[in-house]
């Protein structure tokens, strides 16, 4: 056993242990459930960044085992297919490399593989992962129906705050039966476009701290200057706009793609403001002001037309000899 299996190795255990306990974590503490469950990714990505495949592969295998003992295999595959497939798939990606003579670069060059397809990938791979989950609870206007019936029978409880007021209680409740048919729809979208940022979010956060230990194969990135989405990713968010229109299982597998690939290109949207606004004296408060004003839906919705329109893919460049990212990169921008 050479000495980089056995740094792989353990390396790669470690990290499967971490992800296993920041999932298992996000059990027992339901205010921060969802960034502990998504911040199980980071131990997989950090693994793979700075160990490459084989550390990601191990912690993979290691965190789904350790799952499936510890809780159930049915637990192991959720969070194999919700972050730890995702955040191996990731570092492989981000690993990628070849000579930038091969794209028409100078010959000591080495390209590396696009941060607008990491993103795209990742988009896809939260797609199948909510259908596959889906399939799983059986999700469809039943469910969601059942949910409604929940929460107007908690408001008409007599410990409610509208138990007083019999007019805005029947208000809410006529309200509630109207969203029914629209929410089979809509939690698709949020927890689909929710997902890819909070994992995109932990491939930011892992890139960071493996630059900062100096183990990091890939050179780090300008964010606001390389997040963009493919342009082929257009097809697909208009794909699943269509099929949203088909009703049924169809629909909500169009809701999905709508969320995951919308998330995806409001996030170019937001790096392409602060891109915009490098060097400017109302920066803060400016995208401040967009992200809290997001939170409505207009806003939002303009900050994805901005990254349907400003779609890029910016290929960074390092020395052959010295890719280690502390160097002056230089960038291949294919402007769609």
């Amino acid at each position: 056993m050479n000495a980089q299996i056995k740094t792989v190795l353990p390396t790669g255990i470690i990290a499967g242990i971490a992800a296993t306990m920041l999932v298992l974590g996000a059990s027992t503490q339901s205010f921060l459930s969802t960034i502990l469950f998504a911040s199980s990714a980071l131990p997989i990505l950090i693994a793979g960044l700075g160990w490459g495949n084989r550390a990601a592969i191990i912690a993979v295998l290691s965190s789904a085992v350790l799952g499936a003992i510890m809780v159930s295999p049915t637990f192991a595959l959720m969070i194999g297919v919700f972050t730890l497939i995702p955040a191996g798939w990731l570092s492989h990606l981000a690993n990628l490399a070849r000579p930038a003579s091969e794209l028409g670069g100078p010959d000591n060059l080495m390209a590396w593989y696009p941060i607008s397809d990491i993103l795209m990938h990742l988009c896809g791979l939260v797609t199948i992962a909510l259908i596959i989950l889906g399939f799983m609870i059986g999700y469809g206007p039943e469910l969601t129906n059942s949910i409604v019936d929940a929460m107007s029978a908690s408001l008409s409880a007599p410990n409610s705050e509208f138990a007083g007021d019999p007019q805005a209680l029947a208000q809410i409740q006529q309200s509630l039966e109207q969203t029914k048919s629209i929410i089979v729809l809509l939690m698709p979208v949020v927890q689909g476009a929710a997902w890819v940022a909070l994992l995109f979010a932990a491939f930011y956060f892992a890139v960071r701290i493996v630059s900062r230990s100096g183990r990091a194969v890939r050179p780090r990135e300008d964010m606001p200057s390389a997040l963009r989405m493919n342009r082929n990713a257009i097809f697909i968010f208009l794909a699943g706009i269509l099929m949203m229109f088909a009703g049924g299982v169809p629909a909500m597998i169009g809701a999905t793609i709508c969320g995951t690939f919308g998330g995806g290109f409001v996030m170019s949207g937001f790096a392409a403001l602060h891109f915009r606004s490098l060097g400017k004296d109302w920066r803060i408060p400016a995208l401040t002001l967009c992200y809290l004003s997001t939170m409505m839906m207009l806003p939002a919705f303009a900050v994805l037309i901005l990254g349907l329109f400003d779609t890029r893919r910016t290929i960074a460049l390092t020395p052959v000899k010295a890719a280690d990212g502390k160097q002056t990169n230089t960038d291949i921008n294919e402007q769609n």
